[in-house]
């Protein structure tokens, strides 16, 4: 229980059904969904959406999204992806023979795949949902349309991003009314968005795949030099995946398979498993969980790509022979610099939270990967598009080397708790690349070390990366010092790590908990 002398919230206990999302408005549309008899689904779908109109520099309907389900409760967890594709037409040799070596962040066609997020909830809600998109999309249409307040994380980093927007000129005419980002408080509408949103409202699907929409994305990627087409669009569909698992501290943690980086979270989940969490000091527990991350981190980025594509060592990933060679690489005294030659190698190669009456849980994320995507606004439909498409690599060879049809590397991870056969939680931490340190750290919180959903959520971040170890202003200055006496070379970020939502099953006394990251503007709601 967390000191109530000090600032801080408390988790939320519902008895029948409960949301956490990153935004208070899509927290009320999704309990407005749950109390009216709606599914998880549901009220997950409804979240996203307006989540896709307030927060639209973290998620759109121009993005991918994933989802792990588990029905009424039960241990049976159901995986969907939907990430998108990279054009029929894109080879590493046509990059290459343009002199393309990198895919740009910002105004770059070429970092644009073919948005998935519509095409999942369109499934998910035909597998899982009572509500159709007519009703679930009305509360995104009408902030959309009339207008919605820019709340304070979403406003200092829409600030962050300004310059970005500007290099693209319909996301500056949308996003930058009076040239500028819209102050915290202030109101901003997006009104080709909601008119886009009524066409899905009614035409479900395909009214964003086909027709009008379709046409005017793949109409402006193609001006810019794009090699989308309007085929790729009706193409695409999402795919119902095995999810993959790992043993952690009396429970089973669930996450989508490959292409995600979910594998990733359970290879640092493994090495921290042979470890005494609870009793290490701070600093030898941010570094190991540095020390673990770097080397999940070295094998996802040489092994995790689209499985249809590439043979993704799943098992051998996760198993313990890996394991014992990762953590035989871990200097409990000392920060590692690895070198490739270093690894073990194979011989053959804005999330939400929701829980409804009947105990489905859903685990649901959606993104557009860098803050407001790849800037690009399609002109008449308003949608803003990712650019997933970064992570791919123009080299021939590479696992993730972009080709035809297929599916990037993926950042964006939803989770999922198992405890007895049944589920005990929906789970998961937003952040790009920290995603997967960001879920063995919540984990490692909630069950290794006992904290509260809330209390796990609120604790200080760190995350190795590119040589350096980012850290949180709210560790203690011994901590500080006794990570550069062991090597690492700390970044103090102005901006915290993350967010993160999650809602826990609490069987043994019929209640949900409910708990959402301070670090956004958002909160858990429940009934």
């Amino acid at each position: 229980m967390r000191d109530l002398h000090r600032p801080g919230r408390s988790p939320v206990y519902a008895p029948n059904a409960a949301i956490a999302t990153s935004h208070p408005l899509a927290s009320q549309a999704g309990l407005d969904v749950l109390k009216s008899g709606g599914t998880a689904a549901d009220a997950a779908v409804a979240a996203c959406a307006v989540l896709c109109v307030v927060e639209p520099h973290m998620t759109g309907i121009g993005g991918d999204c994933f989802a792990l389900i588990a029905p009424k409760g039960s241990g049976d967890i159901q995986a969907l992806n939907g990430s998108g594709r990279a054009p029929g037409a894109a080879t590493v040799g046509w990059y290459q023979d343009k002199g393309i070596t990198e895919l740009g962040l910002t105004a770059d066609p070429h970092a644009v795949t073919v948005p998935g997020a519509i095409g999942a909830w369109a499934t998910l809600l035909e597998k899982f949902g009572r509500k159709g998109f007519d009703e679930l999309l009305a509360p995104a249409i009408a902030y959309a349309e009339n207008g919605y307040p820019i709340a304070p994380r979403v406003g200092a980093d829409w600030l962050d991003d300004a310059d970005r927007l500007a290099q693209h000129p319909v996301s500056r005419a949308v996003m930058l009314p009076g040239g500028k980002a819209p102050a915290v408080g202030t109101r901003h509408t997006q009104p080709k968005l909601a008119a886009t949103l009524r066409r899905i409202a009614s035409g479900g699907r395909d009214a964003f795949y086909t027709g009008p929409v379709a046409e005017d994305i793949v109409s402006h990627l193609r001006s810019l030099g794009g090699l989308h087409t309007l085929e790729d669009f009706a193409g695409a569909q999402p795919e119902w995946v095995t999810p993959i698992n790992t043993g952690f501290h009396g429970h089973q943690v669930f996450e989508c398979p490959p292409n995600g980086q979910g594998i990733c979270a359970l290879m640092i989940m493994n090495i921290l498993s042979r470890h005494d969490l609870k009793n290490l000091s701070e600093a030898d527990r941010v570094h190991l969980i540095a020390e673990a991350t770097k080397l999940g981190y070295a094998q996802r980025d040489r092994y995790v790509s689209d499985p249809a594509q590439v043979d993704v060592p799943v098992d051998w990933l996760l198993s313990d022979a890996h394991t014992d060679a990762l953590v035989a690489m871990i200097d409990p005294d000392k920060a590692g610099a690895f070198a490739d030659s270093d690894f073990p190698t194979h011989k053959d190669t804005i999330y939400l939270s929701c829980v409804d009456a009947d105990g489905t849980a859903i685990s649901f994320i959606n993104s557009l990967f860098s803050g407001f995507g790849s800037c690009i606004m399609a002109p008449e439909s308003g949608v803003m598009l990712h650019n997933r498409g970064r992570s791919f690599r123009l080299v021939e060879g590479h696992a993730n080397a972009i080709a035809p049809n297929k599916r990037p590397m993926h950042t964006i991870i939803p989770g999922m708790l198992v405890k007895d056969g049944m589920a005990s939680g929906a789970f998961g931490v937003m952040g790009g690349q920290y995603q997967s340190t960001g879920h063995a750290t919540f984990l490692s919180n909630l069950l290794a070390r006992g904290m509260d959903p809330q209390e796990a959520m609120d604790d200080s971040r760190s995350f190795a990366t590119e040589g350096t170890l980012q850290v949180e202003n709210t560790f203690a200055p011994e901590t500080y010092a006794a990570l550069e006496k062991k090597g690492h070379a700390l970044t103090r970020m102005d901006k915290p790590i993350g967010g993160g939502q999650a809602v826990i099953i609490d069987r043994a006394n019929g209640v949900l908990i409910g708990a959402s990251d301070p670090r956004k503007d958002g909160c858990a709601l429940g009934y």
